[in-house]
């Protein structure tokens, strides 16, 4: 598709990832997945937003992933999901978006390192962020659910704090770094999986193609 024939978007909100990796992730440092390989919980909140003349202020949506190994060798598997509550309009535009046939450096890697990809689907998405806050929880119905919360210190039990700064990030900028109390994903196969106290992030994001 030339840029041209591309539709001129842009999506700013918040992130929340849950992923099975120890806290601060490798994949964030260009270093190898803690256990070989990923698994991971993502979704989205969108403030303010546009895909052409559809407006997506408010909009919701997720997507579970697997990948063998460690993510840029790709082979990965992921399906989307769009709150139900998304019009026709809304829908239509997400799943373009995340085809990453649209642009935005962020759908297209994820489109280029995730070629097997599974039917989306449509489900009412509860995400409630506070990223100053470290707490954040998502919930799918039947789908999946995770909770994160501050990384405490193991002896006095203080919340501790840390963040990833990545000036030139494709994803964010910076990130709240959280524990992820538990993620259970609920589909067939390997995108079906169960973790505890693991690595979370929130972070703003805002992305376009132009």
């Amino acid at each position: 598709m030339s840029a041209q024939a591309k539709t001129r978007w842009r999506i700013d909100g918040e992130e929340v990832v849950s992923c099975n990796c120890a806290w601060g992730c490798p994949c964030q440092f260009n270093a190898l997945p803690t256990y070989g390989n990923c698994e991971a919980l993502a979704a989205w909140q969108i403030r303010e937003g546009h895909f052409g003349d559809t407006r997506l202020d408010g909009a919701r949506f997720a997507w579970i992933a697997h990948w063998p190994g460690p993510i840029h060798q790709g082979n990965g598997t992921r399906q989307v999901i769009i709150d139900e509550r998304a019009t026709p309009a809304q829908r239509q535009a997400l799943l373009a978006l995340a085809s990453g046939k649209e642009g935005g450096t962020y759908f297209e890697i994820f489109a280029a390192v995730c070629p097997n990809v599974r039917d989306p689907l449509s489900a009412p998405i509860t995400l409630e962020v506070d990223r100053e806050r470290r707490r954040a929880t998502v919930r799918i119905p039947g789908i999946a659910e995770s909770r994160a919360e501050p990384i405490k210190n193991p002896v006095t039990g203080a919340e501790h704090r840390v963040r990833i700064v990545i000036p030139n990030g494709f994803e964010y900028k910076e990130a709240e770094i959280a524990n992820t109390v538990s993620l259970r994903v609920r589909a067939e196969g390997k995108l079906a999986f169960q973790h505890q106290n693991t690595y979370a992030q929130l972070n703003a994001f805002d992305w376009s193609n132009y």
